[in-house]
């Protein structure tokens, strides 16, 4: 595939994505000579899958909480990419690879040239022993999967502390009620107004009633740059588990509660009929760090999840690009319901 590089001002060659992901999509492209390659497309990226071998390449998107707009903002995300994730990934994150534009104006994975863009190589894992495909499937083998929630605990417990004060933890929960629910409550999304107020209205007088639980979790020093994005669908029960795709293009969305972010996986693993599942990483949580959320605090992290889950679903469903938006649109119903369902256990008196 010949190009005509064009130079932006910073000397960046101007090739459309179009003409990446044809590339990237034929088995010649890969050092390896696949047989196959499956191309996968999410809002963010392209996922290129050989076969021992992923290859991510960020789309040039820019939103409120993310810029991968130039060339060089997508290799400082690639770059922070795979140094957060190897340590709950060892041997995953191989690295990045250049697309270049050669002499001939070729593109070619690797080697000298004008860089056309920036890839993340990962070693390739087996899909059907993703969790959440062990759920579906119901195999979900028992030892791997407590193998991964130590991994997940120890990583829990050796996170330098985030120091926050008591207010400013409380106020970061409350304005993250008040966004999701201002943002769902916008008419195209075409949820019921008083499921929502009812939903926000629980959060927000947890958060007056319970001061004491939640200033707790910042006085003794849980919330810590955690996973970011830890659903079943991140976590791969090979041998030795691993849990990928650590949320790298927005610190302050990592900035968590441990038990908030395993509050999201208990929900997610509720959602696929597995909720032992996501108990058995909170029990294991708790017995490695020595550390056990009052339940009425799990609930409430879990509805504010829920509601998020739901904000994801309806933008899912308002996006042109998207085709099943019945399918998003009856999740974004089911998100809500949990998380009405969740507030009835916050013991607001």
């Amino acid at each position: 595939m010949t190009m005509a590089p064009n130079s932006r001002n910073r000397g960046e060659p101007e090739i459309p994505t179009a003409a990446k992901v044809a590339f990237l999509s034929r088995p010649h492209a890969y050092p390896e000579h696949p047989l196959q390659v499956y191309a996968l497309e999410t809002h963010m990226s392209w996922v290129f899958l050989t076969d021992t071998h992923a290859y991510k390449l960020k789309k040039p998107v820019r939103r409120d909480f993310l810029d991968f707009s130039s060339i060089e903002l997508r290799r400082r995300d690639c770059e922070a990419e795979v140094i957060l994730n190897r340590p709950l990934a060892p041997g995953i994150y191989l690295g990045m690879i250049p697309l270049i534009v050669s002499l001939s104006g070729e593109l070619r994975l690797g080697g000298d040239g004008p860089v056309a863009d920036w890839l993340v190589k990962m070693r390739r894992l087996p899909a059907e022993r993703f969790l959440d495909q062990a759920i579906l499937n119901g195999s979900v083998p028992g030892s791997e999967t407590r193998l991964a929630a130590e991994r997940l605990a120890c990583f829990y417990r050796q996170a330098r502390p985030i120091a926050m004060e008591c207010t400013t933890y409380r106020r970061r929960l409350r304005d993250r009620v008040e966004d999701t629910c201002r943002e769902l409550s916008r008419p195209e999304c075409a949820l019921p107004e008083a499921q929502l107020r009812h939903v926000a209205a629980a959060q927000l007088r947890f958060l007056d009633i319970h001061q004491t639980l939640v200033d707790e979790r910042a006085e003794h020093d849980k919330i810590i740059e955690a996973h970011g994005d830890l659903r079943p669908e991140h976590i791969c029960l090979v041998p030795e588990p691993v849990i990928i795709d650590r949320l790298e293009f927005n610190r302050d969305f990592r900035i968590l509660d441990s038990a908030d972010e395993l509050s999201l996986l208990a929900v997610e693993c509720e959602r696929l009929g597995a909720a032992q599942v996501g108990r058995l990483f909170i029990e294991v949580h708790a017995r490695i760090s020595s550390d056990t959320p009052a339940p009425a605090l799990l609930s409430f992290y879990k509805s504010c999840w829920a509601c998020f889950r739901c904000k994801i679903a309806v933008w899912h469903v308002l996006d042109p690009e998207v085709r099943d938006t019945k399918k998003w649109s009856a999740a974004a119903c089911d998100y809500l319901d949990r998380a009405e369902r969740y507030v009835r256990d916050l013991d607001l008196g």
